[in-house]
């Protein structure tokens, strides 16, 4: 059986950054999630619970968009090495 190559030691440097990125750039998402649901519900009327639930899904995309941006930033900042 092949022996496992040794994990090298974590980089903190790098994972402060993605930490404080992910809370920057979540906070924003989320917040025009919320913002746009809340805008759209308010422009058309739609009433309240219509609106939350908008305001939930774009909130939900946001989170989304949140994982796969930093799916893009762990693979240009690597948290071994």
């Amino acid at each position: 059986m092949a022996a496992a190559a040794p994990l090298k030691p974590i980089n903190w440097l790098n994972v402060s950054t993605l930490v404080s990125v992910a809370i920057l750039v979540g906070t924003e998402l989320i917040g025009a999630g919320a913002a746009a649901g809340w805008a759209i519900g308010g422009l058309f009327a739609f009433g309240d619970t219509i609106t939350h639930a908008l305001e939930a899904f774009l909130v939900l995309v946001a989170l989304v968009g949140l994982f796969y941006f930093l799916r893009a930033a762990t693979g240009h900042e690597k948290l071994r090495g």
